[in-house]
């Protein structure tokens, strides 16, 4: 009986190994397209978020940390924008995470989203209704 169980272990072993490897694929810090910002995307309970590590411009003209001002939420606006998650509540699934939101300091507002991972880079698609836009982020080494 522990020899089964220990084979059958060691069959499943494998794939248990390639779920992991796929949803983890993204962990990391990726650059924006437009070379802005980097975003270190990790767990936390189960799903994936994307914080803000650094910035091109990261101080204003008097030489202060930029700050989440065109946020609608005035208790959120006087934040400072390095450190603020702007992905959330991702779930992954098939080659996929989505089911989350990105949020837009530039504009303060938050769109629906998905990224999934394509010839190494991270494809990340924003909706608007029924519109969309995908940018392409790349890893940071």
């Amino acid at each position: 009986m522990i020899k089964n169980t220990l084979l059958f272990t060691l069959l499943l072993l494998p794939f248990i190994g390639i779920s992991q490897t796929g949803s983890t694929a993204v962990l990391g810090t990726w650059l924006t397209e437009i070379e802005d910002a980097k975003v270190e995307i990790y767990q936390k309970q189960g799903k994936f978020y994307g914080r803000v590590v650094w910035i091109a411009e990261p101080n204003d003209e008097d030489g202060n940390p930029k700050i989440d001002e065109n946020n609608p939420n005035e208790k959120l606006n006087k934040r400072p924008i390095m450190g603020i998650d702007i992905l959330t509540d991702f779930t992954y699934d098939d080659g996929e995470w989505s089911g989350g939101f990105i949020y837009d300091p530039k504009d303060g507002e938050v769109y629906e989203c998905k990224f999934w991972l394509e010839d190494g880079d991270l494809k990340v698609r924003g909706y608007l209704g029924w519109l969309f836009d995908t940018k392409t982020w790349t890893k940071v080494k």
